[in-house]
Parts: C-alpha cells; structure tokens; sequence
C-alpha cells in the first residue's frame, strides 16, 4: 500500500488500531494470506510484517481467544497430561 491510499495516515499504532474496523482486519488478513494487496501488488516481507502485527493487535482486542490468529487450543493437550499422572 502506498501513502497515497490514506488521506488521514495514522500518526501510531494505538491510532491505526483505534481506527481499524473489521473489513479493514478482515482486508489485511487477506493480503497477508494470498501476498499481494487488493491491486496485485506484491507485499513486501516488511509489509507482511506489519500487517501481521496489526492482525494480532486487533484480534488481541476484539475477539475471544478461540478466535484469534495462531489460536491453539490446549485443553485436549491438558487432558492427556492430567491422565498420565
């Protein structure tokens, strides 16, 4: 994405998390999971970075754990490890 895309580029990340809205998150996850952006631009390894950053943030604010990025569900894991003892 280039800076011609924001009119009101966010001055920080609690900025840019504030302003986030669930197409936004939903566009970025995207982006991230097919490696271009909306034009068929490539992202960069940078711009993988940050939009990964951005997703984990707001997941971390918004959702239920069970619903975020990289969620692992440890309960089974738990289960078997209480069995053996």
């Amino acid at each position: 994405m280039t800076d011609s895309v924001y009119i009101n580029k966010p001055h920080s990340w609690q900025a840019l998390l504030s302003e986030m809205t669930a197409e936004m998150h939903q566009n970025l996850k995207t982006a991230i999971e097919l490696g271009k952006w909306p034009s068929g631009d490539r992202l960069t390894t940078e711009q993988i970075e940050h939009c990964l950053q951005a997703v984990i943030a707001y997941d971390e604010r918004h959702l239920p754990a069970i619903e975020r990025v990289a969620y692992i569900d440890r309960s089974k894991l738990a289960a078997k490890t209480s069995d053996k003892t």
